[in-house]
């Protein structure tokens, strides 16, 4: 255990990490009041990327709105993607072919596989190892090409439509997932042995950064930081969408509630994104990848709209009020990175300065999607 009682009364500093620092991966300052190398105080001081997306969603057209859904979180934007289709598709009462919920699921997964093994090898050059962060990045640019080839893009992506998504896959894309799902697979017993096996990491996570069930309720954090801590929750099982209800995959729960369970969650994730994979593409139907009939122009009735999805960092939720109109009178973006950061100052409070790094690294930050 890092946490120890901190006597206040003791002199003290202020340490600024951030904003531009290699751990908070990003625009993220976090101001430290520091007791020798034990932490007092931390508070996170967003906004340096405040980019008003929720305020260009109200002035524009709904369809004028995708681009912005791929500049959240950069490193899954296919699940905003899927997130602002499936609230608008509900608003306006759009059906989806069966073949385009194929194609999202596959491609989100291919995406989330490509966030996790991103988190991996940045995770662990936080730590001090710089070489699994070329391994993953060996791995992840196949995904990014095989992603490129459908969608046009290799990391801010644009794919979905309301209605389905604008591009169909072919034979090879489908015989190149198959062939890195392999390959992948092959892979993952290397990187245990080269990673989590590794003393010095296990000594690292270990007993670090508890976040107990309770805290994380309290600042209502989800996705892998929530399931490190022992609560089975994940949209696609607990409120299903799209076609995810179709496939047979477990949710990956680890009760240990330190860094290390946050690591192994992900780490098994990867395994369950592959599962779903093959079993889309197994029973991908022929078909149209967008509606015979939609509306030229969304107006969706007036009313009060909200969908949620499982993204690679945990519950991203929609809120869209509309007047009818043909812009949206109000949009909401419920972040899952900007509720698994609100816990920081309380979990790091009384840690070492380097037990808190690496307790942020197990968070799995995406600055940009929390200043939005």
């Amino acid at each position: 255990m890092s946490t120890t009682v901190i006597d206040h009364t003791l002199e003290t500093f202020e340490l600024n990490l951030g904003p531009q620092h290699p751990a908070t991966h990003g625009v993220l300052r976090v101001v430290l009041t520091m007791d020798g190398e034990y932490i007092v105080k931390a508070v996170p001081v967003l906004g340096y990327i405040h980019r008003m997306h929720e305020k260009m969603g109200e002035t524009r057209t709904w369809a004028q709105f995708w681009p912005n859904t791929g500049r959240l979180d950069y490193l899954g934007a296919l699940s905003y993607n899927h997130g602002y289709a499936l609230t608008v598709e509900r608003a306006a009462g759009i059906e989806v072919p069966e073949r385009a919920e194929y194609l999202r699921v596959i491609t989100v997964e291919m995406n989330r596989l490509a966030s996790h093994l991103l988190w991996f090898g940045a995770f662990v050059l936080d730590l001090g190892g710089f070489t699994p962060l070329l391994y993953a990045f060996d791995d992840r640019e196949i995904i990014l090409d095989l992603l490129e080839s459908v969608t046009g893009a290799r990391l801010t992506f644009c794919y979905f439509r309301f209605g389905g998504v604008y591009n169909d896959v072919d034979d090879s894309f489908l015989t190149g997932c198959i062939e890195f799902i392999k390959r992948l697979r092959s892979r993952i017993p290397m990187y245990h042995d080269l990673v989590t096996k590794n003393i010095i990491l296990r000594k690292r996570l270990e007993g670090i950064g508890i976040l107990s069930a309770e805290m994380c309720r309290k600042y209502g954090a989800t996705g892998p930081v929530l399931r490190g801590s022992g609560v089975n929750f994940d949209v696609r099982k607990h409120e299903p969408y799209s076609v995810y209800p179709e496939f047979d995959f477990d949710i990956p729960v680890y009760p240990e509630c330190d860094s290390m369970a946050r690591y192994m969650v992900r780490m098994d994730e990867m395994e369950q994104s592959m599962r779903i994979i093959e079993q889309a593409i197994a029973k991908l139907p022929d078909g149209p990848i967008m509606p015979k009939k939609k509306p030229k122009l969304i107006k969706p009735e007036k009313g009060d709209y909200y969908g949620n999805v499982e993204a690679a960092r945990g519950s991203f939720g929609m809120r869209v009020v509309s007047d009818g109109t043909n812009t949206p009178y109000r949009m909401k973006l419920r972040s899952p990175t900007f509720s698994n950061l609100s816990l920081f100052g309380e979990a790091a409070e009384g840690m070492i300065l380097a037990d808190a790094l690496a307790l942020m690294g197990s968070l799995d930050l995406v600055i940009p999607e929390i200043d939005r």
